[in-house]
């Protein structure tokens, strides 16, 4: 069942959290984009399926931690300091990604669809600062996940 449950964490992080980083590291180029260009629409829709996209799978991403919580627990290893850090830099992404990122995305998104008032080039810059706090945390936790400091499967 471990293995059952170790799967469906690695996979779900692979494919929920991996579009959200990557849609999200892109948000705030096409945002610059839009803001050179007011008038593209192509620049608008490519604004909306990122933010979409960011979303979406954000939600999805829950299964990440939860299916992350039952394998720590069939391991027995719930009271793991580099788990327990984990948690923490997990929290801390979804917290920059609900409450930084994804409401910044709407305000963007909003300007960006005003006519006469496109976004501005600071905005894009304090997104991408966002996001890439974001994927920094998701890299040390995947650094942490792969390394498991004190781990007894010696793997």
């Amino acid at each position: 069942m471990t293995k059952l449950l170790l799967s469906l964490h690695v996979l779900a992080a692979v494919l929920a959290i991996g579009p959200v980083t990557v849609a999200a590291s892109m948000f705030p180029g096409a945002l610059r984009h839009a803001h050179t260009e007011p008038g593209d629409g192509e620049a608008l829709t490519n604004l909306r399926m990122l933010h979409r996209i960011c979303r979406v799978y954000a939600v999805i991403g829950i299964a990440v931690p939860v299916f992350g919580f039952a394998t720590a627990s069939s391991l027995g290893v719930l009271g793991s300091g580099w788990l327990i850090t984990s948690i923490v830099l997990t929290a801390a992404a979804a917290a920059i990604l609900a409450l930084l990122i994804l409401p910044a995305q709407d305000r963007a998104l909003a300007t960006a669809q005003t006519p006469g008032s496109g976004p501005g080039p600071r905005s894009a810059g304090r997104l991408a600062m966002h996001t890439g706090v974001f994927n920094l945390l998701w890299a040390t936790v995947t650094v942490l996940m792969i390394i498991r400091p004190g781990s007894t499967t010696g793997a």
